[in-house]
């Protein structure tokens, strides 16, 4: 986690940064319901800041300063059906189980709730530098287990979720703020608004979808472990367009 975390604090993990949120901005502005929730490794990268959802929760496996809920991905402390919005931000890069920590993603959203998945793609350059660095005995990435963005598209299909969009972000790292920088910087932002499908990082957004069967209306006991999440007695955020109509 902290490893991760220094790893943000570099120029090329600050870039990775600005266009990860760039690329979440208009997803979280027009998203709308309850309760969002941010799921991840690093303890002080919130990216919710656009979204119009009042409560936000902010779940990692050690306490930080952003972090409200304190779990591990693979079983979070959330009733099912809860969360309208959930971003998974690199937990599934490096954990042992992210079929796993997937199907819990799933499990806590609403029905046609959002998921925003965030990873490193493998097959970047920064992949190959990652893997490059493993083998020479850096403790981050040799930890580092990436998915890449075809097999989670097959494992999203098979829980039942709707992939919306699927987009690489930083096709090239941008090494400082000189000339070089600037011209990999263009480069990286042609491409995204192309959507070529090259980059170093991966953004996935996907729909839980909901069978036509009804549901039982007994359900078992909760858990003591499972934390309720409230209906607030304010309207939900609306959508654009719903005053006009």
């Amino acid at each position: 986690m902290t490893d991760l975390e220094c790893w943000y604090a570099t120029s090329v993990g600050r870039a990775v940064q600005r266009s990860v949120a760039a690329a979440l901005e208009p997803i979280l502005e027009t998203a709308f319901g309850y309760h969002l929730l941010q799921v991840g490794l690093t303890r002080q990268q919130p990216l919710f800041d656009n979204s119009r959802i009042r409560h936000r929760a902010y779940a990692a496996p050690q306490p930080g300063h952003a972090v409200t809920v304190v779990s591990e991905h693979a079983e979070l402390p959330l009733e099912s059906d809860s969360i309208d919005v959930a971003i998974a931000h690199h937990c599934l890069d490096f954990t042992a189980q992210p079929h796993q920590v997937l199907r819990e993603l799933q499990r806590v959203l609403t029905p046609h709730g959002q998921l925003l998945l965030i990873g490193f793609n493998p097959w970047g350059v920064l992949g190959a530098s990652h893997r490059l660095r493993g083998l020479c005995g850096n403790p981050l990435w040799q930890r580092h287990q990436p998915v890449g963005c075809a097999r989670l598209l097959d494992w999203l299909r098979l829980l039942g979720c709707e992939t919306e969009s699927a987009r690489h972000l930083c096709p090239l790292p941008v090494l400082g703020e000189g000339r070089l920088g600037g011209y990999a910087a263009a480069a990286n932002g042609w491409s995204e608004r192309h959507r070529l499908p090259v980059g170093d990082v991966y953004l996935i957004h996907a729909i839980k979808q909901v069978g036509g069967t009804a549901r039982p209306v007994l359900r078992a006991r909760r858990s003591a472990r499972l934390i309720g999440l409230g209906v607030p007695s304010a309207a939900p955020t609306p959508r654009q367009g719903d005053h006009a109509a």
